[in-house]
């Protein structure tokens, strides 16, 4: 009896080894195919447009702070003691709103994030949705991202199928496929 299991268990191992060894896996660049997207490019574009215009706006909010710190240091002499406290406590509430609207924009699910989503991950979306079409075509089990953190110390250019992803997207044309 004893025989009889370990005679399953290794043909239940055996035949799990085979499944594992008959995986098909490849990988694309994201980024590079990304980077050829015109839709991700005006997307990018605008998310830097927007982060310009938020990052003056608070630079501008900070340099009115410092004038108004600047002309209570010259003014202080002359102020009373309360003056000078209602000042101060106006400017320190002035910067902690400063603060606030910096983390509304930029902190953690703030503006930037938000629009990010928005903007980009429908274009990911469109990626990715290439990416299982061409994985399903190719019969791929696996798909590396070579743009991700995952780390490729050497890759076969046998198992790059970010021409096929392109291709799918229409971003390329067969007959550039033939050149590479």
């Amino acid at each position: 009896m004893r025989f009889v299991k370990v005679l399953i268990t290794i043909v239940i191992l055996g035949i799990a080894s085979q499944k594992a060894l008959a995986q098909k896996f490849g990988y694309v660049d994201s980024k590079f195919i990304l980077s050829k997207m015109p839709e991700y490019a005006e997307a990018k574009q605008e998310i830097d447009a927007l982060t310009s215009a938020w990052q003056n706006e608070i630079k501008q909010m900070r340099k009115e702070i410092e004038s108004k710190y600047a002309a209570l240091k010259a003014e202080e002499v002359l102020l009373t003691k309360e003056l000078k406290e209602e000042r101060l406590a106006e400017i320190e509430k002035r910067e902690k709103e400063v603060e606030e609207y910096q983390n509304k924009v930029f902190g953690f699910n703030g503006l930037l994030f938000l629009k990010k989503k928005e903007l980009i991950k429908p274009v990911q979306d469109k990626v990715f949705e290439g990416v299982e079409i061409v994985a399903k075509k190719e019969r791929l089990q696996i798909v590396f991202d070579k743009a991700g953190e995952l780390i490729m110390i050497y890759t076969d250019p046998v198992h790059d199928y970010t021409d096929l992803v392109l291709e799918e997207l229409g971003l390329i044309d067969e007959n550039d496929l033939n050149k590479n």
